[in-house]
């Protein structure tokens, strides 16, 4: 009876370590190279670098039966034409998952990311795009997708916290009207809250864990942006209106005001 418990929590532990060593290793090879190679070099040396790692870490968590992951409609990517990817982001593992079946993303990570010591040497090698200032976040995205690259922004801007997803931002439409280039919705579902906002990675859930990533609507690349992104909303919430996740989502949306009114009532007691 306890023994699946224990079990569970010692292979989520175990994947978290694994994730840090593979990083890590990679940041060995990733800060001298980006000393030593030119951008373009080094651009595609670390996006295969950052690749290869997700894939391996990929394949563990399926050996462990962390995941029961279904991604193949990434396969329709392959060799196609620029897009901007815009996926709703449940989990922290929605980015991995897309960058390790599809080597040529770029993706637009928060400037912290940047610094940190498990992504920032890797994501700096391979010319990923920050995503502040604004601005040159959007002539950063916009040349990747004029040398025929894949740019992959969350037009959320965060994971999600309310079900089916948070108020959408302007970057992804204003880049795919300034590019020229459509827009490729991704649909992820997922039946647990692990690697969400604010859960902690460690922190138990029950394994194996659903994950499925659909390919949603291809936009045309916008006129008016403003028109856009409503259409984007809406689409996003028609076809999300019954994911795994929605559960979970309400579930702990529904539970935060309560704990702040009982943390309210404490403090006047």
């Amino acid at each position: 009876m306890y023994m699946r418990p224990l079990r569970e929590t010692l292979i989520q532990y175990a994947s978290s370590a694994i994730f840090a060593l593979i990083c890590l290793a990679w940041n060995v090879l990733a800060l001298p190279l980006l000393l030593v190679l030119p951008a373009r070099p080094g651009e595609r040396c670390g996006r295969l670098g950052i690749m290869l790692g997700f894939r391996l870490y990929v394949w563990t968590l399926r050996l462990m039966g962390i995941y029961r992951l279904d991604v193949r409609a990434l396969r329709a990517l392959r060799d196609g034409p620029p897009v901007v990817l815009a996926p709703n982001h449940p989990s922290l593992i929605d980015a991995l998952l897309i960058i390790a079946h599809e080597p040529r993303v770029a993706c637009v990570l928060k400037s912290t990311l940047m610094n940190n010591l498990l992504l920032g040497p890797g994501a700096r090698l391979a010319r990923y795009i920050r995503s502040a200032p604004p601005r040159q976040m959007i002539h950063a995205a916009v040349a990747e997708l004029g040398r025929g690259g894949i740019v992959l922004l969350f037009p959320e801007g965060t994971r999600s916290t309310r079900a089916p997803i948070n108020e959408l931002q302007a970057g992804v439409g204003i880049i795919a009207k300034q590019a020229g280039v459509p827009v490729q919705t991704l649909l992820v579902e997922t039946d647990s809250p692990l690697l969400s906002k604010g859960w902690s990675p460690l922190r138990r859930v029950p394994l194996p864990i659903a994950y499925r990533l659909r390919l949603g609507r291809r936009f045309d690349p916008p006129h008016d942006v403003r028109e856009f992104i409503a259409e984007l909303d809406r689409y996003f919430r028609a076809e999300l209106g019954a994911a795994a996740q929605n559960d979970w989502l309400t579930a702990r949306a529904t539970a935060e005001p309560a704990k702040a009114r009982d943390g309210a009532v404490g403090l006047h007691r």
